[in-house]
Order: structure tokens, then sequence, then C-alpha cells
């Protein structure tokens, strides 16, 4: 049936931009198939709330700046004996970032700790939230820039912001003597904000001190990451090396039953492509 109306201009002002490309295949697709008025109404306002959840996305992993995207259904825990899904499960719900609950992965390197904490911090994407990932290498030498500069406050901002923040490699590199001091900026302010942290770590947290050059700040930097957190360390052998045989052969999953969360797992849609190609930020240098 033919209108009076400019539909294409109306949906174009009412920036619809997904309904203007499908409404007339679906018009005719509701012609043939002798759909109601209300279920015309329905597909195509379904059309347009996906399309915009997917395309919100996609620019919300994008401007996380992942190195890599992955999920945590796609971890494999065959090779941990300390780690279990069900222990992750309470970090997949939307209260991982409203009642601002931290993490700290540690472990050797190769075991997952990366790929956990963006499976964690993507599925909070997926909550409708926002992430950034950033080594501490790069955060820690932008701030103390910044702190040199007199912009310490405006560089924090920009990582006190973002609903999730995730700070990989904490003691992978020598960092300088200010560490300490310019990195417990941001994790205060995120605390005070309830606003959650996910670090990665090879170091165990009594020598965070060393690898901070501060012991005492370094303990008020853990202290308040593990207040509304949890420390999980991954062990197994090295995902990268465990075809060379180089780890302990005797390390064996363990079958004791872990913890269940209850937490019912949503189910999302995956990016395209595209999505996984990381942006440059302009305030952190990704390693």
């Amino acid at each position: 049936m033919k209108t009076d109306f400019p539909i294409d201009t109306l949906l174009k002002r009412l920036h619809l931009a997904n309904a203007r490309r499908v409404w007339q295949d679906l018009c005719a697709r509701a012609e043939k198939e002798e759909w109601t008025y209300e279920h015309l109404l329905g597909v195509l306002f379904a059309e347009e709330v996906g399309h915009r959840q997917q395309t919100r996305l996609q620019k919300a992993t994008r401007d996380a700046g992942f190195p890599f995207l992955k999920t945590v259904d796609d971890f494999n825990f065959t090779y941990q004996s300390t780690v279990r899904m069900p222990l992750i499960g309470s970090y997949l719900s939307a209260d991982f970032v409203t009642e601002g609950r931290s993490l700290i992965l540690h472990g050797k390197p190769g075991r997952g700790k990366t790929h956990l904490a963006i499976g964690v911090a993507y599925r909070a994407i997926q909550n409708g939230f926002d992430a950034l990932f950033v080594t501490a290498a790069a955060l820690i030498e932008e701030l103390s820039v910044a702190s040199r500069q007199g912009r310490l406050r405006e560089a924090v901002a920009a990582y006190t912001h973002p609903h999730v923040l995730v700070v990989d490699e904490v003691g992978y590199l020598t960092y300088g003597d200010d560490a300490a001091n310019v990195l417990f900026h941001v994790v205060n302010e995120r605390h005070l904000k309830r606003r959650p942290m996910i670090f990665t770590t090879n170091k165990p947290l009594d020598a965070w001190g060393q690898v901070l050059h501060d012991k005492d700040l370094a303990a008020a930097i853990v202290d308040r990451i593990l207040e509304r957190g949890r420390l999980l360390k991954l062990d197994g052998p090295s995902i990268r090396t465990k075809h060379l045989g180089l780890d302990d052969p005797t390390e064996e999953a363990s079958t004791q039953p872990a913890r269940v969360s209850g937490i019912q797992r949503q189910e999302f849609p995956e990016p395209t492509p595209s999505a996984n190609k990381p942006r440059r930020r302009p305030l952190a240098t990704l390693a």
C-alpha cells in the first residue's frame, strides 16, 4: 500500500538509520505474510534495538583497547586446579560493576591471566558498561610524565572514568621511582568511586612493594583493591608452551567441586571481526 507520508525523511530525522534501511522490505514481507500492524511495528522496533545494541557493543569493544578479544567461554579451565568457571561467575554479572568489586589474577606467564581479565571486562561491556585495558608499564609511564608536567589530575581522571579498568602485567617490567605514587592515585580514586579494577600479575602481593619502589604505598594499593575484591591464583602448565612438556607433569586439575555463584549466564551477541581490532587510545599506549 502506497502512503503519502515521507517515511524515509521522518526516519532520518528520528535518527532511526536501521529502520530506514529495512522498513520497505519488512512492509513487503508483512503484506505477503499478512502480518498485523502490531506485529509489523514490533519487528521493525526489534530490528532497530538489536542493531543499536550490536553497534554499541562493537564501539565499546574498540574503545576498550584490548590487544586481542577473548571471552570467558573461550577459556580452557582444564589445566587449572585452583580456578573454575563457577568461581568467575560472580564477576560476569552486572553486580561486578554496580557493587565495585575488583580482581587480581596472579600466576606465572602463560597461564591465561590476560585472557581471563579481558573476558571478564568484555562481559561487563556486554552488560552495558564500558571498559579500558592498559598495561601497568604504559599506565605508570603516562602518569609519571603527566605528574612531571603538572597534569596528573587530568591523566588520572581518564583512568577513573571507565566502568572497568584492566591493568595488565604488574611486575613484568621495571618502573620509575614514582610508580607506587602515581598508581595509588588511580586505585584510590576508583576505590572511592566504587569502580572495579582487574589486575594481572606474575608477582606475589608481598612483592609489589619492591616492584613499585614503595612498600607502604603498595600495601595501601593492594588493600584498596581487595577490600571489595578477590585474589585468584592461576596454576597449571603454560598454555603457550604446554606442548613442550616444560612444566611439572604431576600437576593435575582438582576434581573438587567449586562454589557455584548461582548466576545464570546470559546470552549476548558477539562482535563482528572488525570489532576485534583494538583502537589506539590517546591516553594510553598499549604494549
